[in-house]
């Protein structure tokens, strides 16, 4: 037996049969042959890198099909063997594990993030099939991770960017503590070599000078529980690991002396109902700190973890961080998933961190679904990653895990598309609060919904859920998407009237003639691409009505203005340049991209557009009922006196409209100033409402109307 394999062989012992064993040695055999020849940055033979990845993996008493996959794990994508073999000699079980952990090597991509991104998706699809592609994974990351300085700096770089920032949350959200530590501190140390070395040092001189306090309150913990008779399986010193104190040095700015002021203990009892005990003792030796207290054992972490935190006022005032657990509890949180592995058995059971993982997954597959592609699928997973959680409740009692800074939103979204798609309002504790409302542990959250509501595109302002922001991007990706088609269809149709048509007339054969000409994938295709402004609308209407480009010229149809409603949604957006309002008069510009853009017909910016695409330009009017609050811009000149400015926002609040913006600026002598106001009006009728309510408030000078890019259009009302 090759020296490469005794080593895994002794660890495989442990827990396989013989049969099991010469099972995976003849993948060994096979990866061995395969990679004859090839050699690693270290200078030794490739092999040695899967017998390592799958020695890590029998270490945490992995079932013989995920050892086999591990020391096979790099033939498809780096020798010329192929799955089709692996499956006729190992079964596809194990084919299918090394094709999920196998790169897409074959692919050409644009940039490596993008290639990483593609790589990042394929693996979660897989993981998705079978979990224990993750575990390989994982496992040969950590074995890349513990060679990494024999690589090139900038490889090296790269590798431990993408540990930190992929790796290492993935094994914490999945509960595997060891791998998480490690590939922090493996990754800092590669990432920040100096400043690794300069905090180890400082942390080996600190921990010299903690030793007695350490003792100290170790031996008080142990007399205290000895006389209660409490069964304790071990008490231990708890260090923190070098990537998380650099970690809260860094964004919490605390001084090292700070962080290591702490001191961390461990507690191991037999059972549940002993945790409990302990805790008493404790907070009965030690004054606690009420708002440090947490039981996640009752309420377990996302990931699996239990256990019971709690900070005390020691000795000297010294605080103390003690962690109390069951030993299950601790396999658990040391190795996650990986823990209880049923490599035994045969049966579908699935321990409750594996079915948590899967849980995890399943919401990672709606992501995928919704992103658009595979680099913004890899943000919105790092967003779901991210480590601390709040807890919250259901109106029916069930535990929400959301993370830190998630809001009602995004809690709309955990419990399911549709809802977070409708919801309008949220209760908090019974009581309501706007839907960008922070999350506290311990609120009972309820959603409300309504027919009909659609997610508004601010809501990507606040929420912090991967889940629900790639929901409400897709959502509004098809909302944007039917309302251009719409747009798009109204457009031809007024196209078509300058030609004696409508689209009725129009044999379907004949329009569906100018879909395959333009090489675009369906009708509707055409009308969005109108919509968008990226072809023009009386260019398709003279392919779909067959008119020649040597035929007559056509003539604007300006008796049939495109009727607007205002509430065409993201198809349709009004310019701020003039900030168009019901009952301007109005034309529209079709703008490459981005639809139909309203200006009123004095603005200024018109006047370039009909001399370079008049082409673009669409006759528009005002529905007989327009809905909504729009936008326009005012100029209000007042005197400098006291309560001048407080007045002026009374009388715009009476006149039932509201301020969305406001900037004021001093004139020269001093004796009044000039304020510039985005206000919110329904029409020109509730425009002259406000302005006659400005012009009768005191200290008011004069009130125009304004235009961003030209001078004001008109003054509406003035005093001497």
């Amino acid at each position: 037996m090759d020296a490469d394999f005794e080593s895994l062989c002794q660890e495989l012992k442990h827990y396989l049969d013989s049969k099991q064993i010469k099972a995976i040695e003849q993948a060994y055999l096979l990866a061995k042959k395969a990679h004859e020849g090839q050699v690693r940055y270290t200078g030794e033979p490739y092999i040695t890198h899967p017998v390592a990845v799958a020695i890590i993996l029998a270490e945490m008493r992995m079932d013989p099909q995920t050892i086999m996959a591990a020391i096979m794990h790099d033939v498809i994508e780096d020798t010329p063997v192929l799955k089709e073999e692996l499956i006729s000699q190992f079964g596809k079980e194990v084919a299918d594990l090394v094709d999920g952990v196998t790169k897409l090597t074959q692919i050409e991509f644009e940039t490596r993030a993008q290639a990483q991104a593609e790589n990042f998706r394929k693996m979660v699809m897989a993981m998705a099939k079978d979990i224990r592609v993750i575990l390989v994974k994982l496992a040969d990351r950590l074995h890349n991770m513990r060679t990494l300085g024999f690589l090139p700096p900038e490889k090296r770089r790269r590798v431990a960017i993408e540990t930190l920032e992929i790796f290492a949350p993935i094994a914490n959200r999945l509960g595997m503590h060891a791998f998480r530590v490690e590939f922090e501190d493996l990754g800092f140390a590669a990432l920040y070599p100096l400043r690794s070395r300069i905090l180890k040092e400082a942390v080996s001189k600190a921990r010299g000078n903690r030793k007695e306090i350490m003792e100290m309150i170790d031996n008080e913990i142990r007399a205290a529980l000895k006389k209660t008779n409490i069964p304790i399986r071990s008490i231990s010193g708890r260090e923190k690991h070098l990537y998380s104190i650099y970690k809260k040095m860094h964004e919490k700015h605390l001084p090292f002396s700070e962080v290591m002021d702490v001191y961390g203990f461990r507690v191991i009892v037999d059972k549940v109902d002993t945790c409990y005990r302990v805790l008493g003792v404790l907070h009965n030796l030690y004054k606690p700190i009420t708002q440090k207290f947490n039981d996640y054992i009752a309420i377990r972490k996302a990931n699996g973890y239990q256990s019971l935190h709690t900070t005390l006022f020691g000795p000297y005032g010294v605080p103390i961080e003690v962690q109390i657990r069951t030993d299950e509890m601790h396999k658990m949180a040391e190795y996650g998933i990986s823990a209880h592995w049923l490599y035994k058995t045969e049966k579908t059971f699935f321990s409750d961190a594996q079915q948590r993982a899967k849980e995890w997954l399943k919401g990672v597959l709606e992501m995928h679904k919704s992103s658009r592609n595979s680099l913004e699928f890899i943000e919105n997973v790092k967003i779901d990653l991210f480590p601390d959680e709040v807890y919250v409740f259901t109106p029916k009692g069930t535990i929400m895990e959301l993370p830190a800074g998630a809001t009602a939103v995004d809690f709309a979204y955990a419990i399911h598309s549709d809802i977070g798609n409708s919801c309008v309002a949220a209760k908090l504790d019974r009581r309501l609060a706007p839907l960008s409302t922070h999350l506290i542990n311990g609120q009972q959250v309820e959603i409300i919904t309504a027919p009909g509501a659609r997610p508004n595109p601010a809501w990507l302002n606040f929420v912090v859920t991967g889940k629900a922001r790639s929901n409400i991007k897709h959502f509004l990706k098809k909302q944007h998407r039917e309302e251009s088609i719409e747009l798009g269809k109204r457009l031809v149709e007024k196209s078509l009237r300058s030609f004696g048509l409508n689209l009725s007339q129009i044999p379907e054969e004949q329009i569906q003639s100018v879909v395959e000409t333009t090489q675009l994938d369906s009708v509707n295709h055409l009308y969005e691409e109108v919509g968008l402004g990226n072809r023009t609308a009386l260019l398709a209407a003279k392919q779909i009505a067959r008119v020649s480009e040597q035929g007559e010229p056509i003539k604007s149809d300006t008796q049939h203005p495109l009727a607007i409603k205002g509430t065409e949604g993201i198809a349709v957006t009004y310019a701020k340049c003039c900030r168009p309002i019901p009952g301007d008069p109005i034309t529209g510009f079709i703008e490459s991209g981005r639809g139909l853009v309203v200006h009123t017909e004095q603005c200024p910016t018109l006047e370039s557009y009909r001399q370079k695409s008049p082409d673009k330009l669409i006759p528009l009017r005002w529905e007989e009922k327009v809905y909504g609050d729009f936008p326009v811009d005012l100029r209000v000149d007042i005197l400098n006196q006291r309560g001048s400015l407080a007045k002026l926002a009374l009388a715009i609040s009476e006149s039932e409209s509201n301020i969305e913006n406001i900037n004021a600026e001093e004139v020269v002598d001093g004796r009044f100033f000039s304020v510039n106001l985005t206000i919110t009006v329904h029409d020109r009728a509730h425009l002259a409402k406000v302005l006659r309510k400005i012009r009768n408030a005191k200290n008011v000078m004069r009130v125009s109307r304004e235009s961003k890019k030209s001078p004001p259009l008109r003054t509406l009302s003035s005093r001497p």
